[in-house]
């Protein structure tokens, strides 16, 4: 905030504010800092007027924005990629352990008083070593995710993107989404929220999967369709599942509140002390850069 306040004068919307209260008090804006939680459509940008130069989003993910809109009336429109990759595959990792080890499964029974004692078959869960992780998504978060994985001695796979051929990312295989769905024990999650990605994963994929496979979710919720993994998790078409991030966030599909098969985060993935530090610095130098007549330090992608 003091980054912004060096600027000019600053207005922070009220908590829970939403698209009426952002219009009121957006007329005359020179830039607008979003969250991945505020809606910036063509009607916000027009009620700040033609004064909007910048929108600098705090996320990398940016579908929340209309970019062309943005675009077309001569807005730059900034995200904040690279600072929150480390602490993202860091919570992939946590995730794929909660899940696999049923850390959570376990906390819960203790807590409520379930736990009697040490037994030899007491909630097995599934040893890494060995083991193959799918990584969906090969950005920055998706390769960091698969650089841990020899630590663990898991051996990740990435999947191809349409059209393109096998090959190599980073020294591991590249295969078929369809081939690394029938062999993958974990499938990790790791695309943008685009109309080709929204609902990447339905009842069709989750079939395809092994029936002692895991799949894990940090990058946007409506890439899984989670009436359809409510479905396969209760039919047990998968072992488990871990999720960050959700459809219609913060609201959770009731069906999966019950399962003891699924591990639910409240979108955690970023929060660290030093990343979402950093995310609101990188957001904020984006801004002081476009009104000080520079090009944007990082654009969303034309």
């Amino acid at each position: 905030m003091s980054m912004l306040r060096e600027l000019g004068d600053v207005v922070v919307a009220p908590p829970g504010a939403g698209a009426d209260d952002w219009r009121a008090g957006i007329r005359g804006a020179d830039a607008l800092v979003s969250l991945l939680t505020d809606r910036v459509d063509g009607a916000l940008m027009d009620a700040a007027g033609p004064s909007l130069r910048v929108i600098g989003q705090v996320a990398v993910g940016y579908d929340n924005v209309d970019v062309a809109a943005a675009r077309a009336r001569g807005i730059v429109v900034t995200h904040t990629p690279g600072v929150l990759t480390e602490s993202v595959a860091e919570f992939t990792w946590a995730l794929i352990f909660a899940i696999t080890r049923r850390l959570v499964e376990g906390d819960r029974l203790l807590r409520r008083g379930g736990w009697k004692g040490w037994a030899l078959d007491f909630l097995p869960g599934m040893e890494l070593s060995g083991k193959q992780l799918g990584i969906v998504g090969a950005g920055r978060i998706g390769r960091a995710v698969a650089r841990r994985a020899a630590a663990f001695g898991v051996t990740p796979v990435f999947a191809a993107r349409a059209g393109a051929t096998a090959g190599t990312i980073d020294g591991h295989a590249v295969m078929s989404f369809d081939e690394l769905l029938v062999s993958a024990d974990i499938v990790s999650l790791h695309v943008p929220l685009t109309p080709a990605t929204k609902h990447l994963v339905d009842k069709r994929v989750l079939a395809r999967m092994r029936r002692s496979a895991f799949l894990i979710n940090t990058a946007r919720g409506p890439v899984v369709d989670e009436e359809a993994l409510a479905w396969a998790l209760g039919e047990h078409l998968i072992a488990g599942a871990a999720l960050d991030v959700y459809e219609r966030e913060p609201a959770v599909h009731p069906a999966l509140l019950p399962l003891e098969n699924v591990v639910l985060a409240p979108h955690l993935g970023s929060a660290t002390r030093e990343t979402r530090t950093a995310m609101a610095e990188l957001a904020a130098r984006n801004v002081a850069a476009v009104l000080g007549g520079a090009p944007a330090i990082t654009p969303v992608p034309a």
